[in-house]
């Protein structure tokens, strides 16, 4: 099931308007009370039928099985992946403002909304990507930016209107990368100016300003010349960091005016494959698939990065979440499918608290902690 493009040029305005000052659009998923545990979701990414598995977190950390639900759309597999099929970090993002969960089809060519209650999830809505093999999927008060991998790679952008998605075709944006070549997430910065995607092969950082009409016509480019910018988050400062899997490192970049960025401060896992970093506080987590490790970093007061050490995981680390209070991590091992948790300690370590198994989740990507 789509929406069509808003057409009405004063609808679209208003809806503009409200997106940018972070109004409340979408209404909260039930009226009943929350699930009171963390709850923690992950996606299947299954060629066959993509689903989403829910998890309840225990007072220990560790996950157990709560319920499965299909997003009505398929898994996809980029050629020559492993245990990362969609080859991208941000698969499915939580939006906690309005209790809404966003899955990708990447087989389908389309994005799930889900209601969120507690562990629980009602699906609402599903509608086309807007171009070819979704990948990543950001939201931004009543915005949402949806990553399309396939033909140069390209964002859609939609408009959260009591729950569902609108799509808004001025919010459409090519990126031209080369064949051959996909791009790794996209995300919005804490303060919802701008809109930034990481292209891989690309080497380049791409920030796009947000303004009343949406992301700008052409994006300001750094580029990174051997460093294969993959995934990222953000600090408590509002700058970038930034995975590099070309040469396995994790850097910090700033924001300079505009769009620009610069970078602060790079540091080397020496691990293999490192393409996907989670914050937690002034402490970061790099997953490395090809090392199946996690590398924690600290990082100091103007962006520095010191390597804390390596835990090891499952086979094939990818995508990972951290729960609000900061206090649990959990990542995806893609080659069987699992989901490896740790408790986080005060100086940055690690410390397991269980494995759970995934049904149908061998290479999956996508993971959030509500």
């Amino acid at each position: 099931m789509t929406s069509r493009p808003l057409r009405a040029a004063g609808l679209l305005g208003a809806v503009l308007a409200s997106a940018v000052s972070g109004a409340v659009l979408a209404t909260p998923a039930s009226a009943h009370s929350p699930h009171r545990g963390a709850a923690v979701f992950v996606q299947t990414d299954n060629l066959r039928g993509n689903t989403v598995v829910a998890y309840d977190q225990a007072a220990d950390g560790s996950l157990h099985q709560a319920g499965t639900y299909a997003t009505g759309g398929l898994g996809g597999q980029l050629p020559g992946t492993g245990p990362d099929h969609l080859a991208s970090q941000g698969a499915l993002a939580y939006d906690r403002a309005h209790h809404l969960l966003y899955a990708v089809n990447a087989g389908s060519d389309t994005l799930t909304v889900f209601a969120v209650d507690g562990d629980r999830l009602v699906r609402r809505q599903v509608i086309a990507s807007g171009g070819g093999f979704p990948v990543s999927v950001a939201v931004h008060g009543s915005s949402v930016y949806v990553l399309n991998a396939a033909d140069g790679g390209s964002v859609q952008g939609y408009v959260s209107l009591a729950g569902r998605l609108v799509e808004v075709a001025s919010w459409h944006r090519g990126l031209g990368l080369p064949a051959g070549t996909t791009p790794g997430q996209v995300g919005v910065t804490p303060d919802g100016r701008r809109l930034v995607v990481t292209t891989k092969v690309g080497d380049s950082i791409d920030v796009f300003p947000l303004g009343l009409l949406g992301p700008a016509a052409r994006p300001a480019v750094t580029r990174t010349p051997g460093q294969g910018p993959f995934g990222f988050t953000f600090d408590a400062a509002g700058r970038i960091v930034v995975t590099e899997s070309a040469t396995n490192s994790v850097a910090t970049f700033a924001f300079g005016r505009g769009a620009t960025l610069t970078k602060v401060a790079e540091a080397a896992t020496g691990q293999q494959a490192t393409c996907w970093v989670i914050g937690s506080g002034d402490h970061f987590y790099a997953s490395n698939a090809g090392s199946s490790t996690l590398t924690g970093l600290t990082e100091g007061r103007r962006g520095s990065l010191t390597v804390l050490g390596d835990t090891g995981t499952g086979a094939g680390t990818v995508d990972a979440a951290v729960t609000s209070d900061g206090r649990f991590l959990h990542v995806q091992t893609g080659v069987d499918g699992g989901v490896d948790s740790f408790r986080i300690n005060r100086d940055g370590s690690l410390t397991k608290t269980g494995t759970v198994t995934v049904p149908g989740a061998a290479g999956g990507e996508g993971i959030v902690a509500v």
